[in-house]
């Protein structure tokens, strides 16, 4: 098995970390829409909540985790020919998807932090996690938490558009242009038409 990615692909460890994140981003997406609905006095709400901030936290751990990955690893290249204007627009798609891996847990570790609640933060049920000061800037805490709260919701959105362009171009390079963009995101096995590694 390959675990390191190559120029002409990408190995286990990346594949892994991508699929999996992916899994829990939608399903963060999808509980945090519902818990908003929920009564927030309900003993089963506090429960839900500290599943999302646990989730949530996971993925801000394998964000980075996963860009310590990158750079430690070659970037398997974009296909030959494939026009300039497209190589930018995957640069800064993927850009965009890291910064917003980091942005969107950082966001609600600091909502739950301004929280005139004080409510505490358990990993898993296992593992505390202290609050982030919160600038002045914001408010009290009770403004703080509405502003947070706001950027929050408007990262994830921002996130779940960005994760459904990223799904359109893979769709693209595999049913359009038929390269092995997507093919090498699901297998280790090399892609020898990709030679131009990724910067």
């Amino acid at each position: 098995m390959q675990f390191r990615n190559t120029q002409g692909g990408y190995g286990s460890v990346a594949i892994a970390f991508h699929w999996t994140m992916a899994v829990l981003i939608v399903g963060l997406f999808v509980a945090g829409k519902y818990m908003t609905g929920l009564d927030p006095m309900a003993p089963d709400t506090f429960a839900l909540y500290q599943w999302h901030k646990s989730f949530g936290f996971l993925v801000l751990a394998l964000a980075v985790l996963r860009l310590a990955w990158r750079f430690a690893n070659p970037s398997p290249g974009l296909p030959d020919g494939m026009p300039a204007i497209e190589r930018i627009a995957a640069h800064l798609g993927h850009a965009g998807l890291y910064a917003l891996l980091l942005a969107l847990p950082l966001s609600g570790w600091l909502m739950v932090s301004a929280s005139p609640w004080g409510i505490p933060t358990v990993l898993f049920e296992v593992l505390p996690v202290p609050h982030l000061p919160v600038p002045e800037a914001l408010g009290g805490k009770a403004e703080a938490e509405a502003v947070l709260k706001e950027l929050h919701e408007v990262l994830g959105f921002a996130l779940l558009a960005l994760v459904v362009l990223h799904v359109a171009a893979a769709l693209k390079h595999h049913f359009i242009n038929r390269d092995t963009v997507l093919r090498r995101m699901v297998s280790t096995a090399p892609a020898s038409e990709t030679k131009n590694r990724v910067s």
